[in-house]
């Protein structure tokens, strides 16, 4: 399987992204990634242990004549979005990853990729397993449930690891070092309403929003992507006010950290109000296509015959709904005076849930300003209180605050110059790294992030450069070989 991967260059990271997307590895369902991580380490004869929320550690001894360099850690975490088009059959927990070379990319068919952070992971399995690289006594930390909620991060308790030196290799760009990311809550809002009978004559309809690109919540935020749950609460807001529609139930967007690419939803329409809807249906989708036609040329709206509901919404539960995510912020929500075209706080309407008597709106509020992400989620809270629901936060994890006088910075920035004659991009991301939860009960552990470029993260465009791979071992084994000493 994934022969064609294996033989890539560098082949000691690819063979083993190989090997670890043949687990499935979804967030929370991490039980035979762990397993296999054990037994990695465990074959290699090296100190191989899980901690209580499982974490996995390894420890290798520094190779010969590097028993005075201080020890790194290498950090990356084992979950993987799990989001795959609509029209592929899949299982995240049963099935391996199938990749294929496109060109200078590797990709997956119809689904997420795994490359973040799997690139980071192999390429740590590439060091614990070699037997000729140049470095010091290293420590490997795999994380788990990275992707939604970090906490494996969160559970990680101080005095386990022994490195001075921290590198996180979850950055997307091979010409950026991270040292700083963006901090983030979940915010939910749910309400019960009471269902109605199906009118009488009434036609039922479906109706598909597909087509966007969706991505990566933080890292892609500042594009103006789609949002397909606004779209589809746009398109419904605009028919109900002349057609008075009754909705039976929504099913929009899959994950928090996922800029929603896909709504769905099941409602009726009056007999007599049928063409003006599929007029409406025809106009406002006509509208957003011109509006979103340089972003996103792949939208699409659909509207399909479908079985009679049973139930329906209230109207004015319904209305209710639609005011609400009408109303509630969704994007960019500030940009950082200290770091110009950093986005500072966001937030995503990740998902939208009716169906049974309950509404279910999820978010991911993020900020590297913790005042800042408690206005939006304020903004939030209100919006949607306002129309009856009842919001819970939950999840919160802090930013990673940047360090521009990091030892290890330093090191990197002119290791980076001196190997590719030019400077790199040294950058804080609006992505939620774990360096700064693990900074709580780390604090005096220097942080740096880097990795190779991956494009559409957190989508089933998710691609990996493999020119990109290359570059970024290089600077791996150049940076463990020159490592400071104690």
């Amino acid at each position: 399987m994934n022969k064609e991967i294996r033989e890539l260059e560098p082949v000691a990271i690819w063979k083993n992204f190989a090997d670890l997307n043949e687990v499935p590895r979804p967030s929370k369902k991490e039980k035979r990634v762990i397993e296999f991580m054990l037994a990695f380490g465990t074959s290699l004869g090296l100190e191989t242990f899980k901690d209580e929320v499982g974490n996995v550690i390894i420890r290798k001894p520094a190779s010969l004549g590097m028993e005075t360099k201080k020890m790194v850690t290498l950090q990356s975490h084992l979950d993987m979005v799990h989001q795959k088009n609509n029209n592929t059959v899949f299982n995240f927990e049963t099935q391996g990853i199938q990749m294929f070379v496109d060109g200078d990319w590797v990709k997956a068919k119809g689904t997420t990729l795994g490359a973040d952070n799997g690139l980071g992971v192999a390429t740590i399995m590439a060091l614990l397993e070699s037997k000729d690289i140049v470095h010091p006594p290293l420590e490997a930390l795999f994380t788990i449930d990275e992707e939604t909620g970090m906490t494996g991060a969160m559970g990680l308790k101080a005095g386990v690891l022994k490195g001075e030196i921290l590198l996180n290799l979850d950055t997307e760009e091979d010409d950026e070092i991270g040292i700083g990311c963006a901090g983030g809550v979940d915010v939910t809002a749910k309400r019960f309403y009471a269902e109605k009978s199906i009118p009488r004559g009434v036609v039922p309809f479906k109706i598909v929003v597909n087509g966007l690109k969706g991505g990566h919540s933080g890292m892609d935020i500042h594009k103006g992507l789609g949002n397909a749950n606004k779209i589809m609460n746009r398109i419904l807001y605009t028919c109900n006010e002349r057609l008075n529609l009754r909705i039976s139930e929504i099913n929009g967007g899959s994950l928090r950290n996922a800029i929603p690419r896909e709504s769905v939803v099941i409602l009726v329409v009056d007999k007599a109000h049928v063409d003006k809807f599929n007029k409406e249906i025809k106009d406002i989708t006509a509208t957003i296509k011109e509006e979103l036609k340089f972003i996103e040329p792949n939208f699409n709206v659909e509207v399909l015959s479908v079985k009679k509901p049973k139930k329906v919404m209230g109207l004015r539960p319904q209305e209710k709904l639609f005011k609400a995510i009408y109303a509630a912020h969704n994007g960019v929500y500030s940009m950082s005076a200290a770091m110009p075209g950093l986005v500072e706080t966001s937030n995503n309407i990740a998902k939208v849930k009716v169906k049974n008597g309950e509404i279910v709106i999820e978010c991911l509020t993020r900020s590297s300003v913790n005042s800042s992400k408690q206005d939006v989620t304020n903004a939030l809270k209100a919006t949607f209180e306002m129309t009856g629901m009842d919001v819970s936060l939950s999840g919160d994890y802090p930013g990673w605050n940047p360090n521009p006088d990091s030892a290890i910075l330093k090191i990197l920035e002119k290791k980076y110059e001196t190997i590719f004659n030019e400077k790199p991009n040294v950058a804080a991301c609006h992505a939620g790294l774990e360096c700064g939860i693990l900074g709580q009960n780390y604090p005096k552990i220097d942080m740096i992030s880097f990795g190779p470029t991956i494009k559409g993260a957190h989508s089933p465009d998710e691609r990996a450069s493999i020119s990109s791979v290359k570059k970024y071992w290089k600077f791996v084994l150049e940076i463990l070989k020159d490592s400071p000493d104690k």
